[in-house]
């Protein structure tokens, strides 16, 4: 039997449900198909369970600081269970809200099960066989599991799998120095494991500047963290006293042995088993889905949204491509992925937010660049909260003041970038920051300062 819709959504990640309410609302009939989790990887596996349980770390962390601000407080202990329970209490309240919304939405059909195409307008979810004209691909990723040796002959945790468990390793290696390793290192430090960061690379998070790198490794390290980089040939064995990581570094010793291993090396799109090959939609060499400026795949009248398009691994661009669209099906308007600021954060503590270029990067373009930079201990709202770690810095065009990035790695820099990123998107300048009047004492209130502190760069040096 055939059921034939007006569209079909699969995936209910961040873009899926909020565009099937869309197209309902405009009087479509609309499938929803969801093979595991409604909510997708933000609310079951990542965003809303990983910063619960960064929440709690951060409370364990200023119980133990409560002497430097005057409270005297007993022992701080963890009860791990508690830390998960309520992690997954917030992921199963998201969760099951979004079924709520979704199961009552008038037009809309939710189906659990695994969708397969079996043409450009057909999709099988166990033995129904659905058409529409509209077909939008919301189906995101999952952890890769790079091809170690070893790696078939020790347990190891994904960030999936590690946020489904209550334990607290007594040594946890997180193999991979980037953002969803380091947030979970720093997490579980601060509930009292032993923590190993093995990198590949010659420093952290290589995609960042190298004195935002730096300043990361350095307040990790100041906490306990061990952090092994340029670990040129990662390994691993089973052993009498747990697992055995080999790095052969050029520092430290050969091998490193934990309890547990965290692998946290890179994500791949959920787009292997979709059935693709019977459809004409074009993948690239890692999977991903090929969208044009409108998120179209090559076959007229499917969308890719989501992780799995490449065009972007975060709630809020899974998000924002909904937005564009549905703008442009529904509304009438000619929105493009490329005409979106990227930004993206680092929910270590302190966190990183981050807006368009780098340093690097803006270098790399040949422009003549300027940069502001002023370190944390700088800021007075920072010193009032005794965290003074990390630092600011604005990159801008130096003859058209054109703001090309800003990094804002301290208190409240996941918030603090905000206020860069929304004069870029409105079309102002390094001048109209500068003039801008922020609230005091705020860190926010800094970044204005530092737009009228800049320092221009020659061409093609640091």
């Amino acid at each position: 039997m055939t059921r034939t819709f007006d569209a079909i959504v699969i995936g209910t990640g961040q873009a899926g449900p909020s565009m099937a309410a869309r197209l309902t609302a405009a009087g479509m009939t609309v499938a929803v198909i969801e093979r595991h989790r409604i909510g997708g990887t933000c609310v079951n596996t990542g965003c809303m369970p990983t910063k619960t349980l960064v929440a709690s770390a951060y409370a364990a962390h200023m119980a133990r600081r409560a002497a430097d601000f005057g409270v005297l407080v007993g022992e701080v202990r963890i009860d791990m269970a508690k830390v998960h329970a309520r992690s997954q209490k917030i992921t199963h309240d998201a969760s099951s809200g979004n079924e709520t919304w979704l199961r009552g939405m008038d037009r809309c059909t939710l189906m659990m099960g695994h969708a397969r195409f079996q043409g450009d307008r057909t999709v099988r979810v166990g033995e129904e066989v659905l058409t529409a004209e509209k077909i939008f691909i919301n189906v995101g990723g999952r952890a890769t599991i790079p091809d170690l040796p070893g790696v078939d002959r020790v347990p190891y945790f994904t960030n999936s799998s590690l946020l489904e468990t209550d334990t607290l390793p007594d040594h946890l290696i997180v193999v991979g120095g980037s953002y969803i390793g380091l947030e979970f290192a720093q997490a579980y430090r601060r509930f009292g494991s032993r923590v190993t960061v093995i990198e590949k690379g010659p420093r952290l998070i290589p995609r960042e500047d190298p004195d935002v790198s730096a300043a990361i490794q350095a307040f990790l390290e100041e906490e306990g963290i061990t952090v092994r980089t340029e670990a040129e040939c990662i390994r691993f064995a089973p052993g009498a006293n747990g697992i055995s990581a080999g790095v052969d570094c050029k520092k430290g010793g050969p091998d490193v042995v934990g309890s547990h291993v965290l692998i946290a090396t890179g994500r791949r799109p959920n787009t292997d088993d979709l059935g693709l090959e019977t459809t004409g939609i074009a993948v690239d060499d890692r999977g991903y889905i090929r969208v044009d400026d409108r998120l179209q795949t090559s076959v007229p009248g499917i969308w890719a949204l989501g992780d799995c398009n490449g065009r972007g691994a975060f709630t809020h661009t899974s998000y924002n491509d909904y937005e564009i669209v549905a703008e442009n099906l529904l509304d009438g308007a000619d929105r493009k992925v490329t005409d979106r600021i990227p930004c993206y954060g680092l929910f270590t503590d302190p966190p990183l937010g981050r807006v368009g270029m780098t340093e690097a990067e803006a270098r790399a373009t040949g422009r003549r660049i300027a940069v502001g930079q002023r370190p944390m201990t700088r800021v007075g709202r920072a010193r009032e909260k005794d965290e003074t770690r990390g630092l600011m810095k604005l990159v801008v065009d130096a003859d058209s003041k054109a703001i090309l990035g800003a990094a804002v790695l301290g208190t409240g820099g996941d918030e603090a970038v905000h206020c860069v990123l929304d004069i870029m998107a409105a079309g102002g300048n390094a001048e109209t920051l500068r003039r801008t009047v922020h609230i005091h004492p705020t860190v926010s209130e800094l970044i204005p300062t530092i737009a009228g502190e800049l320092k221009t760069q020659e061409r093609g040096k640091p």
